[in-house]
């Protein structure tokens, strides 16, 4: 298996987790303290980035550098989507103690949509990612 082979299965397994974890996470039943907990999920989010970064370029990335980069992308387009983030955190806050009520379905619906967005979010910035990567790479051949 070629290097850039090995960054994508490696990238792809990584985003993997983060999005299982983040959907147990999520279906777990915690009333009360919806708020604190996406406020940890966000944080997980940007461990995420960070983590495919690492394994494309081995280097660290500044946080920084991360907001720039996802404002290239257009995951975040400074103002509007920093609140739209902060409603669907909330939204989901809100979203999960309602769905604590109606027991283990509820959860479970949760959790996949949970899971299905950090997924998403993850798998495009790994391709990003990649792009990057590959253009470097054909710079430097």
């Amino acid at each position: 298996m070629s290097n850039l082979g090995k960054k994508r299965l490696e990238a792809v397994l990584a985003v993997a987790t983060y999005a299982v974890g983040s959907g147990c996470a999520t279906a777990a039943p915690t009333p009360g303290v919806e708020l604190p907990k996406q406020l940890i999920l966000t944080a997980s989010d940007i461990i995420m980035y960070t983590r495919v970064w690492k394994i494309y370029f081995e280097e660290d990335l500044s946080s920084q550098g991360l907001l720039e980069m996802l404002v290239e992308l257009g995951l975040v387009t400074v103002a509007a989507t920093g609140t739209a983030y902060v409603v669907g955190k909330a939204s989901t806050a809100i979203l999960k103690e309602i769905t604590s009520w109606t027991g283990p379905l509820g959860w479970g619906v949760l959790a996949a949509i949970s899971g299905s967005i950090t997924g998403l979010f993850g798998a495009t910035w790994a391709l990003y990612c990649d792009y990057i990567y590959s253009q470097r790479e054909s710079q430097t051949a």
